[in-house]
């Protein structure tokens, strides 16, 4: 069979409550825009975990962090476990990745045949949180409120400076795949680290919401003290109280912010340009990992089941799928079976441990019942936290706080705990049975704590001596670029060209 080839576009801590049919009116994003117009949308896709390691993890493996082991941003992510690049790669496909994916441990690649950049975090163990010790702040890697004090306009970042490697990276990829000096099909994932903090951006972009209607969060910031228990942890995490905020912060930070919506869609029209002008076809699909809460409740970033934090935009081009709006709870785990499924791959060998599910029927008027599934067990977290999305309700469980139930439909800013009203306690009561029966949080809490104390113990001994660092390193071989006297200059030419004269 003729296997199709595959575009992945991920971008990292993008609020999925922006796209509710693909981006919000007010956005300026053309190029996603008419990406939307042709794609399955997905209005409700969650993430499987609320922080970047965990939730790219799962995006590509198909399972949650509890079947991984990938709990928080220092989690090594096991070369044993199959990705949708290896069930690719295993039928024949090129697999590669331009950009970020947040590898933890020494495999940097996970299925990739090849990865063209580096990646933008650490690959050890250094983020790794401890349990034993709730409450530690660690200075030096844990997010604080700088990045919202801090916001405003530069011309170039750490951000953009990744993100402008990892898209001329991407399109240089495309040039190659067009050149058919490989007969396979491909898989091209191509993973940006906009729109995530630090809140800063390009003037050009800036400028595009000087006049937005939408710069201050529609929740204003709650009190310390009339937080739920894991925000104010998440609060405590962020040092909030060695920052004092204002609303032109909060204003500067959410125009930043849509300002690298902006940015993040001229590198996806770039792209989807160079696949048309070498023409070339592809299966597209969009998604983020995570989103960012962007001041709603006063909380910032990610770390939570609230909508800002956990819900992600999710888009699939595709002949098999028709262009449309899905309401139906979905979740990035999804991505991985999807994937499979629009290539013709199957999945059968290791079908009974994987967790997501092909979305594919679902943009053929397919229906879908199944609760969504998330976990949380980083930092802010000092016990692990779950929760299930199920049909309008949000079932929030954790070991050291009161369960929370929120009805999306009629409370769609979750201002409104329902478990302890008396009319909802049937609802609340077959959620709780879904939950245990999915999870055990004493195993799961366990499990965890061993995994931190092994990984700053291997972290610290690595640290002594002579330190080989795990960050991927791209290979660049500049004798088998442009010409050499190896080459034929005629064969060359000819091969180098994209599309090719006929």
């Amino acid at each position: 069979m003729t296997r199709p080839n595959i575009l992945v576009l991920m971008v990292d801590q993008l609020n999925g409550t922006l796209f509710p049919d693909g981006p919000a009116d007010w956005l300026h994003a053309p190029n996603l825009k008419k990406l939307a117009a042709r794609s399955t949308r997905f209005r409700n896709a969650y993430t499987a975990s609320p922080l970047c390691a965990p939730g790219r993890a799962a995006f590509m493996s198909g399972q949650l962090p509890s079947a991984t082991g990938v709990y928080d941003n220092a989690a090594e992510f096991a070369s044993s476990i199959p990705t949708y690049a290896h069930h690719l790669r295993r039928a024949g496909y090129q697999t590669c990745l331009s950009g970020k994916m947040h590898f933890v441990g020494p495999d940097q690649l996970h299925g990739f045949e090849d990865r063209l950049t580096t990646d933008i975090y650490p690959a050890d163990f250094g983020w790794t949180p401890d349990y034993r010790k709730p409450g530690e702040r660690i200075e030096w890697w844990y997010h604080n409120m700088g990045s919202v004090t801090g916001a405003g306009v530069a011309e170039t970042s750490n951000q953009m400076e990744y993100d402008d490697e990892v898209a001329y990276n991407a399109t240089r990829k495309i040039y190659d795949l067009a050149r058919g000096a490989d007969a396979r099909p491909w898989c091209l994932t191509v993973s940006f680290t906009h729109p995530h903090d630090p809140y800063v951006a390009r003037q050009k972009y800036w400028d595009l919401y000087d006049d937005c209607a939408h710069l201050l969060p529609q929740v204003p910031a709650f009190d310390y003290a009339d937080q739920d228990p894991h925000s104010q942890r998440i609060f405590d995490a962020n040092d909030w109280r060695n920052f004092d905020i204002s609303e032109e912060n909060i204003r500067n930070s959410r125009q930043a912010y849509f300002a690298n919506i902006s940015y993040l869609d001229d590198k996806v029209g770039e792209i989807l340009q160079t696949l048309q002008d070498t023409q070339q076809e592809a299966i597209i699909l969009f998604v983020s990992d995570h989103g960012d809460m962007l001041g709603e409740r006063g909380l910032w970033f990610k770390m939570s089941f609230f909508e800002g934090a956990s819900r992600v935009p999710l888009m699939i081009a595709a002949p098999q799928m028709a262009p449309g709006l899905q309401t139906t709870a979905v979740s990035n785990i999804d991505v991985c079976p999807t994937l499979c499924d629009l290539a013709g791959v199957p999945m059968d060998d290791i079908a009974e441990w994987t967790t997501g599910q092909s979305l594919v029927p679902m943009g053929q008027g397919v229906e879908r019942t199944e609760p969504v599934a998330m976990e949380y067990a980083a930092e802010a977290s000092y016990a692990p936290m779950v929760s299930l999305r199920y049909g309008k309700w949000k079932y929030n469980r954790c070991a050291l706080d009161p369960d929370q139930l929120f009805d999306l439909e009629a409370d769609p800013h979750e201002l409104n705990n329902l478990a302890d009203v008396a009319a909802h306690q049937g609802t609340l009561t077959q959620l709780q049975a879904k939950s245990e029966a999915r999870w055990d949080l004493a195993a799961l809490d366990a499990d965890v704590r061993k995994s931190q104390a092994r990984r700053l113990v291997v972290y610290d001994a690595l640290r002594q001596g002579g330190y080989y660092p795990w960050d991927h390193q791209p290979l660049r071989d500049a004798s088998d670029q442009y010409m050499r006297n190896h080459m034929d200059l005629n064969v060359l030419e000819h091969a180098k060209r994209a599309p090719r004269k006929t």
